[in-house]
């Protein structure tokens, strides 16, 4: 009885407070808004939709809101239970911060001031002003892909890729009013950051496979050809418990706002999709690695909270230890029937220990083996290393995103949250064989660092992509029909020697043949998918919204390559092609694109 009263005792001193935190400009809602009781540790978050939730002790007291780049507020409690808050700009920091512009050249332009418009279409506390971006950051190079002949080479080979940070990336720059170096524009993850409305599998392979034939929009000899893939979504009270370890870089060039303080509240609206049979470790590397988190329950939200909110960035940065560390971890507390996962997040920047790619990636790739997949989160700008994350990400079975403001952590850990981290397939490999006495020559669209060789793909020890719950992944095939001439693609007839096609070839009505291998994510033994295409000569008019849309995308990522297989076509007609396909957008995505578009084409016409 003793203890009843007690419990009842403790439950009437204490009331749960609710509330909207929105922005004064606007009125729209800001997720990621820190609340807090004033002089304590007790707090929260403000969820995808502003929406917050609080239990504090009865007799009242004051609720702290804070964000980077927004006024701080203090609103006292009294005896209210519902209180909603606005929030302002805070232009005294704003004010700190400008950026030296770039034109096409890359001559120094201009100083613009901070605050300067964005062309985002939402508003986020992050993208109301613009930082500078030097010649410190690292990419990749990338080849563009060229037509081959298809009777040489009928097989074009390569693995998926569902990474969506270079069309996050491509956009910062745009939006600081700079041109995209070109080797930061991998199309496929341009074409990839957004969803198609492709229909949910119904056989028992966990994807569905989509096709669909036209006339390639900058080439009207040329056609193009849509492949897509849609995993099968799976509803988060369905998912596996998890086991994730957050591994978060807190060297010192993690300081800056768009880069710690961001993660933080990144990670934790991801912490708010949790659920109690959710663990979560935390492993921080600067000078040397710790663990700062023992594994927590995804139900005790405000002691991970306070793990991250502890955070404070200095020191070099140990990654590779880092690395170590948070796979020993993840492998130690590793659950047997669920979604083992270590998320790291860093602005790539490691110069201790294990630096150089080829040790990252020799690391990565031991490390896969154990069954514990990767997720890599980018971070910050100005000596940002793309190149580094991009090889992490591709050799840990895992995928990569980069995230500039509140907004794309939404959409990354909140809306796609089972397709970053769950996953549903592994080693996802195509091989497209083409008629020859249909394709004269082919080319694939991006996925330039996904090829594979053709023996590859009956390989089950060659690692490939992943697909996560629901994710979506689109691929575009540009072919030359036979009898086309085109001034992208002209060998000379061979004088000593001479390829016959075979007679089932020319009566076939098929195009080509689409592959498919996968494994399921604890398999070894791949599994064997195969699709024929046939060309029903539909008219671009007569295409889907996805076929339209992610050609759009693709011309846009050709245009901004500088490509020549763009054939002249430009900005304003990528513009309109996209305005064709904009569909539902309920988030507002595909509408962003199109006004960063007219932005690109007006940076371009000066």
């Amino acid at each position: 009885m003793t203890l009843f009263c007690l419990s009842a005792s403790q439950a009437q001193t204490n009331r749960t407070i609710t509330g909207m935190v929105t922005a004064a400009e606007d009125g729209s809602a800001l997720p990621g808004i820190n609340v807090v009781l004033k002089g304590t540790t007790t707090g929260t978050v403000t969820n995808v939709s502003g929406h917050y939730s609080l239990t504090i002790p009865s007799h009242g007291g004051t609720l702290v809101f804070s964000f980077i780049g927004l006024q701080t507020k203090e609103v006292s409690i009294g005896k209210l239970n519902v209180l909603n808050v606005t929030m302002n700009v805070d232009v005294t920091q704003l004010s700190e911060i400008v950026v030296t512009g770039y034109s096409r050249e890359g001559k120094r332009g201009r100083k613009q001031e901070a605050g300067a418009p964005s062309h985002h279409s939402m508003h986020v506390p992050y993208q109301d002003y613009v930082q500078p971006v030097v010649d410190a950051e690292e990419y990749e190079g990338v080849t563009e892909n060229v037509f081959k002949n298809s009777v040489k080479d009928p097989l074009s080979t390569f693995s998926i890729d569902v990474d969506e940070a270079s069309y996050t990336n491509v956009r910062r720059f745009i939006n600081n009013g700079q041109q995209p170096p070109k080797d930061a524009v991998r199309i496929e993850e341009m074409i990839n950051y957004f969803e198609y409305d492709y229909d949910q599998p119904s056989s028992e392979h966990p994807f569905n496979i989509v096709t669909e034939i036209s006339t390639a929009p900058w080439n009207e000899k040329h056609k193009l050809v849509h492949i897509g893939l849609q995993g099968k979504s799976i509803a988060t009270e369905n998912l596996p418990p998890s086991n994730l370890v957050f591994l978060i870089d807190v060297s010192g060039s993690m300081s800056d706002p768009n880069k710690l303080p961001l993660l933080k509240s990144s990670f934790k609206m991801l912490v708010n999709e949790l659920r109690q049979q959710d663990y979560v470790s935390i492993v921080v590397y600067a000078g040397a690695a710790g663990l700062v988190l023992e594994p927590t329950s995804g139900k005790e939200k405000q002691k991970i909270f306070a793990a991250l909110d502890n955070l404070q960035a200095g020191g070099s940065t140990a990654g590779g230890a880092g690395i170590q560390l948070a796979y020993s971890v993840a492998e130690q507390h590793f659950k047997k029937e669920g979604n083992n996962r270590v998320i790291l997040a860093t602005d790539g920047d490691f110069n201790v220990g294990a630096s150089s790619n080829e040790s990252m990636e020799q690391l990565i790739e031991q490390k896969r083996k154990s069954g514990v997949f990767l997720t890599v989160l980018g971070f910050g700008m100005g000596n940002y290393k793309d190149s580094k994350m991009e090889i992490l990400a591709d050799k840990g079975n895992g995928n990569y995103a980069y995230i500039d403001n509140i907004t794309e952590a939404k959409k990354v850990l909140v809306n796609e949250f089972g397709g970053t981290l769950f996953t549903i397939a592994k080693d996802v490999k195509l091989q497209v064989e083409f008629n020859p006495a249909k394709v004269s020559a082919y080319r694939l669209i991006g996925y330039e660092n996904r090829m594979l060789k053709s023996e590859d793909f009956n390989n089950d020890k060659k690692d490939a992509g992943e697909l996560g719950s629901g994710h979506t992944v689109t691929a575009l095939y540009e072919i030359i029909p036979v009898g086309v001439k085109s001034k992208f693609y002209s060998v000379d007839e061979l004088k000593y020697q001479k390829t016959d096609i075979s007679k089932e070839a020319i009566q076939s009505d098929e195009l080509m043949t689409v592959k498919f291998r996968y494994k399921h994510p604890d398999g070894e033994n791949s599994k064997l998918i195969i699709h024929p295409i046939k060309d029903k000569h539909l008219a671009l008019d007569n295409t889907s919204n996805n076929f339209r849309w992610s050609a759009a995308v693709a011309a846009f990522g050709m245009l901004l390559r500088e490509s020549d297989y763009v054939n002249q076509y430009s900005y304003d007609e990528v513009v309109q092609l996209a305005k064709t396909a904009r569909g539902d957008d309920e988030e507002g995505y595909r509408s962003e694109f199109i006004k960063m578009v007219k932005s690109m084409g007006l940076m371009a016409s000066k």
